[in-house]
């Protein structure tokens, strides 16, 4: 899959949770390079199972260096004809790594709709561009399709990698006969994973704008912000401040001033949510 993604959400700044999937797509890129390198090592020459019979001296290295001119790839002969003929293994890692990727697209694109969820009765602290005209039933609504597309690519590619672990654990003794599934199905992740990634990007990364309403509204009504009185007051009386709080269903300012626990003024300089993202300094 192509990086667009990581770039989509590095450039505009959306903090925290975005920073995160960027880093989980970072580690992808890497992982998906490394276990590509070792998809180059090619068993030409090796011939029916691996002895060379029927070739003559250098032709395995002649035949990569070829290869790797017509490719611009680092083709290069195997060092073990044997391995890389009755074996697949290289293709079984590659195949792990695209689930490992479909996993995290997959967690990044149920967070994005459920972000989005709403307007009203949802979390609905970002928005999502509309792409289509909506819900053949309900007037208005804007469907997260392309969270949804991206979902079912991945479900596909994880069972791509189980067809493609099965076929790499059999064949017998110096052939693998199963390369033909393992080939159809690691071409259709690559293909899958690559075109869902572009759309994705394209119609929804790129559109997602925040509900800065929402988000404060969520934020400043979340009784998590109760974390922040721990250094103070202790974990208990900070727990019962937050539990006194929901059940009066009053805020935590107002819990903790009913409790005696805090004045007004200590309540504002504590609870800070824009220094509740990083650690304290010693």
């Amino acid at each position: 899959p192509d990086d667009g993604i990581r770039d989509s959400v590095a450039s505009r700044g959306l903090g925290d949770v975005y920073k995160r999937q960027v880093s989980a797509i970072d580690h992808s890129i890497n992982r998906l390079k490394k276990a590509l390198d070792h998809c180059l090592e090619l068993a030409a020459g090796g011939t029916a199972v691996g002895t060379g019979i029927n070739t003559v001296e250098g032709f395995d290295k002649d035949i990569a260096e070829e290869i790797k001119k017509i490719t611009g790839q680092n083709f290069r002969t195997a060092d073990n004809k044997f391995e890389a003929l009755g074996g697949q293994d290289c293709i079984v890692e590659l195949s792990g790594v695209l689930k490992v990727i479909a996993s995290s697209l997959f967690k990044i694109a149920n967070d994005i709709r459920w972000l989005a969820s709403g307007p009203r009765s949802g979390i609905g602290e970002i928005t999502l561009p509309a792409n289509e005209p909506g819900s053949s039933i309900m007037p208005g609504k804007v469907n997260p399709t392309q969270c949804e597309a991206m979902t079912m690519v991945c479900t596909q590619v994880m069972g791509n990698d189980v067809s493609i672990t099965f076929a790499g654990a059999s064949g017998n003794f110096e052939l693998n006969v199963y390369r033909p599934v393992m080939a159809y199905n690691i071409l259709e992740s690559i293909k899958l994973l690559s075109d869902a990634s572009k759309s994705f990007t394209e119609n929804a990364v790129n559109g997602i704008e925040p509900n800065l309403d929402r988000i404060n509204d969520n934020l400043y009504n979340s009784l998590m912000l109760v974390t922040a009185l721990n250094p103070k007051i202790g974990y208990d009386k900070a727990a019962e401040v937050a539990k006194n709080s929901y059940k009066k269903n009053i805020s935590l300012k107002e819990s903790a001033i009913q409790l005696g626990y805090l004045t007004a003024e200590e309540f504002d300089k504590l609870v800070q949510p824009n220094q509740m993202i990083s650690p304290s300094k010693k």
